[in-house]
């Protein structure tokens, strides 16, 4: 009986501490919209091939560039292929690019700045040096110039994506772990015999960890926006793949006869980009220390 009463008291906190996280997180509406926004593509990503009407590369010589009717919903593009069933498989590149640019990223960047800031001196001066010197460059053109060396393909756009981020992640770790090295309880750690390795990985980077997964989600989409511009430019994914970017740029030259082949891809990378930025801002608020207790 007392341990499960001992249970029950250890399970609270955590239980109340989430509770209170949602109720900051969802206190305002434009966050709720961002989340509702993300769920759906995720969704519509799982089961494109049952919500598309069409297959996404279904070419219908007699159907192309017809305008939005009741057997295409968007209409079709300059190859008849219909709009609606690409811009669905379109989402499914864009949640792949996302979570894996963003996890390659993250794991570098978390590992460097991870490095660098428990043991510094030569060794953090080093990593922080490389860092400072990719930062330099806007994300952007550092992605073209990786990309345009390597070459169009989803595997390439990725590494693009996963450099291009990766300071910034390294950056925001480095700063996190050069103060917290500093706690008493990492103190406290050492003088019991802890490793190195074992402080690292379960002291400092689950305390350093939540400014890092508001970047994680706005960064979401940002990947997904950069892997657009890529495509946009003709050095990102390959064609025939569906991909938001490449449907903007080949709907470009019909924009003023059939204006949705830029505007219905435009439009979801707008929204999802939006969606991210506004969960990571929600996020960002709930787990602000300085925000504790007060909902």
């Amino acid at each position: 009986m007392s341990e499960k009463i001992i249970l029950a008291e250890n399970l609270a906190p955590k239980k109340s501490e989430l509770r209170r996280v949602l109720k900051v997180m969802f206190s305002r509406w434009v966050v709720t919209v961002g989340a509702v926004i993300v769920v759906i593509l995720i969704l519509v990503a799982i089961f494109a091939p049952l919500i598309a009407p069409y297959g996404p590369n279904a070419i219908n010589m007699q159907a192309m560039l017809k305008p939005p009717s009741a057997s295409h919903l968007l209409g079709t593009d300059q190859n008849g292929r219909d709009l609606l069933s690409r811009v669905i498989f379109g989402s499914r590149i864009s949640l792949l690019v996302g979570l894996v640019g963003v996890s390659i990223a993250g794991f570098i960047g978390i590992f460097l700045g991870l490095i660098g800031g428990y043991f510094g001196g030569w060794i953090g001066n080093i990593i922080m040096r490389f860092i400072d010197a990719l930062l330099a460059l806007p994300p952007l053109l550092l992605m073209l110039a990786i990309a345009s060396i390597l070459g169009s393909g989803i595997f390439n756009v990725l590494i693009a994506l996963g450099v291009g981020m990766m300071p910034t992640y390294g950056r925001l770790m480095f700063a996190q772990v050069t103060i917290l090295r500093e706690n008493d309880y990492i103190t406290a750690a050492h003088s019991i015999g802890a490793g190195n390795f074992r402080i690292m990985l379960r002291h400092l980077l689950p305390n350093a960890f939540p400014p890092l997964l508001v970047l994680i989600t706005v960064n979401l989409g940002t990947a997904i926006m950069m892997e657009a511009s890529l495509s946009y430019l003709g050095i990102g994914i390959v064609p025939p793949t569906a991909t938001w970017g490449a449907m903007v740029s080949s709907g470009q030259p019909y924009i003023l006869s059939n204006f949705i082949l830029t505007f219905a891809p435009g439009l979801c990378i707008l929204l999802v980009v939006l969606a991210f930025n506004m969960v990571g801002d929600g996020l960002r608020d709930a787990l602000d220390p300085r925000l504790r207790g007060t909902l």
